[in-house]
C-alpha cells in the first residue's frame, strides 16, 4: 500500500509507541487519527508538521459504542479508513495470588476487548473499500508468559488469536492483518521499572540495548506497505525471544 493520503488510526497514541508510530506514517505522507483518553495540542501540531492533516478523537475503545463513534469520526473526516493499529493497552501488574479480579478484567476490557472493537468496525469499511492493513500491538509476554503479568500475557495472546482469526477472514477482501510483539522498549510504561529489573531484563536480549518506540513504529509501516503479507507476528525484541 502507497501511504500517502491514506488515513491511519493509531489507538492510544498520545504518547510513548503509538505516537512513534504516528509519526512514522505522518512521515510515510498518511493522515491520522490521534487516539487517547487525553490528547495534548501539541501531539496533534508534531504531527501537522510532517506536512499532512491530522485529528485527535478522544475514546475509550474498550467501550463497544465509543470505539464505532471513533472509526465513524474518521471516515467523515478523511473519507476512508486504510490503516488500523490497535496500540492502547495498560498494565495492571502482580502475582497470580494476589491479583485483583478489577486488576484482571480491566487489562482483558482495554487490551483485547479493545482490539476487538476497533477490528470489528473498521474492518466493516474495509470489506467495502476491498483494501486494508490492520496492525495489533502484542507484546513477547503474549508468547512466552511472565512471571507477575497473567493478566498482560493473556491479553496479549489472545491479540494474536484475534490476528490470525481476521487474518483468514479478511484477506479474501484484501485486508492484511498482523501483529508486531514488542519486547523491552523505552517508554513511560517501562521507565518506572527499577535498575535491577531492567538489567535482569537486559541481560535476556542478544544486541544487548533496550528498544525504541522508533524500533516498533518501523515495523507497523513495514506490515502497512506489504500487502501480500498477513496472520503474521513479527517480534521486535533484539532476539529476547527466539522461535
Amino acid at each position: 500500500m502507497n501511504l500517502k493520503g491514506k488515513t491511519v488510526i493509531v489507538t492510544g497514541s498520545s504518547r510513548g509507541i503509538g505516537f512513534a508510530i504516528a509519526k512514522a506514517f505522518a512521515a510515510k505522507g498518511a493522515n491520522i487519527v490521534i487516539n487517547d483518553i487525553k490528547i495534548p495540542d501539541e501531539t496533534i501540531e508534531e504531527i501537522k508538521s510532517f506536512g499532512v492533516d491530522c485529528i485527535g478523537i478522544v475514546a475509550d475503545i474498550s467501550d463497544f459504542e465509543q470505539a464505532e463513534n471513533l472509526v465513524k469520526g474518521a471516515k467523515e473526516k478523511f473519507g476512508t479508513v486504510d490503516v488500523l493499529v490497535n496500540n492502547a493497552g495498560i498494565t495492571r501488574d502482580g502475582l497470580l495470588l494476589r491479583m485483583k479480579e478489577k486488576d484482571f478484567d480491566d487489562v482483558i476490557r482495554i487490551n483485547l476487548k479493545g482490539t476487538f472493537n476497533m477490528t470489528k468496525h473498521a474492518s466493516k469499511i474495509m470489506l467495502k473499500q476491498r483494501r486494508g492493513a490492520i496492525i495489533n500491538l502484542s507484546s513477547v509476554v503474549g508468547l512466552m508468559g511472565n512471571v507477575g503479568q497473567l493478566n498482560y500475557s493473556a491479553s496479549k495472546a489472545g491479540v494474536l488469536g484475534i490476528t490470525k482469526s481476521a487474518a483468514r477472514e479478511l484477506g479474501q477482501r484484501g485486508i492484511t492483518c498482523n501483529a508486531i510483539a514488542p519486547g523491552f522498549i523505552k517508554t513511560p510504561m517501562t521507565d518506572v521499572l527499577n535498575e535491577d529489573v531492567k538489567n535482569a531484563m537486559l541481560a535476556q536480549i542478544p544486541l544487548g540495548r533496550q528498544g525504541l518506540p522508533e524500533d516498533v513504529a518501523k515495523v507497523a509501516v513495514f506490515f502497512a506497505e506489504n500487502d501480500y503479507i498477513t496472520g503474521q507476528v513479527v517480534n521486535c525484541d533484539g532476539g529476547m525471544v527466539m522461535q
